[in-house]
């Protein structure tokens, strides 16, 4: 079957399970979930834990544990939010950086495999096509936050 939803939704499957192999082959000391939440804060730096939950697609629990983790770390610290005291900011800590870098290395070397045969001029269409597809997605569906394939990806 090769519709444009179910290469769509294949892709982003295989995607992630290439992602997950990788992370727990690097040695960053992070699980595969761990490793997502840090580049989904990276992508929407200072967001609430909520936001950044919805933007993953996990329960805010499951996020929880992770958080917990990175900020054991030293990666990330929880602030209070300005406008609901009840709610948490998330926000890099300058430790972060070299396991971003880190992190995308991996990713980098995943899309490189995955892109592998596309001319430039193809990869940056491919780009540009997907970004103005989730934007008509989240226009469609604004509760989903505004996480773009660049956001996650790069």
């Amino acid at each position: 079957m090769d519709t444009l939803g179910f290469l769509i939704v294949d892709s982003a499957r295989l995607l992630r399970a290439a992602f997950e192999r990788r992370i727990a082959q690097a040695g960053l000391g992070l699980t595969p979930g761990e490793a997502r939440a840090l580049m989904n804060i990276a992508a929407a730096g200072g967001s609430r834990q909520l936001d950044i939950a919805a933007r993953m697609g996990v329960e805010p629990m499951t996020l929880c544990a992770y958080l917990d983790k990175l900020q054991s770390l030293g990666l990330i610290e929880r602030q209070q939010c300005s406008v609901d005291r009840r709610a948490k900011r998330i926000t890099l800590k300058p430790a972060s950086e070299e396991m971003i870098k880190a992190i995308r290395k991996e990713l980098d070397i995943i899309l490189a495999q995955a892109t592998e045969g596309l001319s430039e001029e193809s990869n940056r269409i491919l780009r540009e096509t997907l970004a103005v597809f989730n934007a008509n997605l989240q226009a469609a569906n604004p509760s989903h936050g505004s996480q773009t394939a660049s956001d996650e990806n790069r």
